[in-house]
């Protein structure tokens, strides 16, 4: 399941990222990239902490010790489990 259509309270393990056709304005390479930085790897527990409140965007997502802001449609390139 795509990151980006968790609901607050979801936790989860990311499986991989695919970012070819998520939606974002950057290119796919740039993106995968970036999340990557961000410390969106396989295997790091994830749990999404907030919701913005218009439109349910960004998400506040804490990743393994970590608390990280990302848009949804950036957030549907991260494949969780």
């Amino acid at each position: 399941m795509p990151l980006g259509l968790a609901r607050r309270g979801y936790t989860g393990v990311i499986q991989h990222l695919a970012a070819d056709g998520a939606g974002s304005a950057l290119s796919d390479v740039e993106l995968e990239s970036r999340l990557i930085e961000l410390g969106f790897v396989e295997g790091a527990k994830v749990e999404v902490l907030h919701e913005g409140a218009v439109g349910r965007d960004p998400i506040a997502v804490r990743v393994d010790n970590v608390t990280i802001a990302v848009r949804r449609r950036e957030a549907m390139a991260i494949i969780v489990a």
